[in-house]
């Protein structure tokens, strides 16, 4: 899946020379956390979080006090050096962004220009749709040699048992020579499963069933 698939197109921009006060007005209206800012060429220069905005206003008590603050313009708070994705990247890819950048908006641009955002609250909507965990289902680990096929192979245990696969992740296992499969499945009861791939010799880390179990 691609990020133009699940990135907001309405975008609402705000420029440099715009207020704190306006920021606020934008962001209490839209019900947002983050405006990209733009030139008068509509190319991205620069973004400010709610985080930005409440770091720069007044505090509620002395709001009559300092309320020139307010009409400080955006380009002395706002963030420049801006990390963006492409409407063509990965979702697992900008989940990468997120997680080693520590951000919680992602502007997509296309030739410079803002062309949709992405916020941590989608990156989080669209993985447990990718993985089928709002479905109702069953989580089943199984630990396989790490080579070519394997995949393959214990996957023909859910096809014989006629059990659809809702989603499938990989990951290493401590010994390199192992993989675990994460299987998310169509089903509230995978005893059935569970015995067929014991059958089949492999080792099922989750769920735990005593080996004494009988159908």
């Amino acid at each position: 899946m691609i990020i133009e698939e699940i990135m907001k197109t309405e975008v609402a921009c705000l420029t440099p020379t715009d207020t704190i006060a306006t920021a606020i007005e934008l962001m209490n209206s839209k019900r947002i956390r983050h405006v990209p800012i733009i030139n008068e060429d509509n190319k991205l220069v620069g973004i400010i979080s709610d985080r930005d905005v409440r770091d720069a206003s007044p505090s509620i008590f002395h709001t009559n006090e300092f309320a020139d603050d307010l009409q400080q313009p955006l380009q002395s708070l706002m963030t420049t050096d801006v990390i963006t994705g492409s409407p063509l990247d990965f979702v697992e890819e900008v989940a990468a962004l997120f997680y080693e950048h520590r951000i919680s908006c992602l502007p997509i641009v296309k030739d410079g220009m803002v062309v949709g955002i992405v916020t941590e609250t989608d990156m989080l909507h669209t993985l447990v749709q990718l993985t089928g965990a709002h479905q109702p289902s069953s989580h089943i680990e199984v630990k396989v040699k790490n080579k070519a096929g394997m995949l393959c192979e214990v996957a023909t245990v859910f096809r014989d048992l006629n059990t659809n696969i809702s989603s499938v992740l990989v990951y290493p296992d401590k010994d390199e020579r192992y993989k675990i499969l994460v299987f998310r499945v169509q089903t509230i009861n995978p005893l059935k499963i569970i015995a067929g791939l014991k059958q089949e010799g492999y080792t099922v880390l989750w769920p735990s069933v005593p080996e004494s179990y009988h159908e």
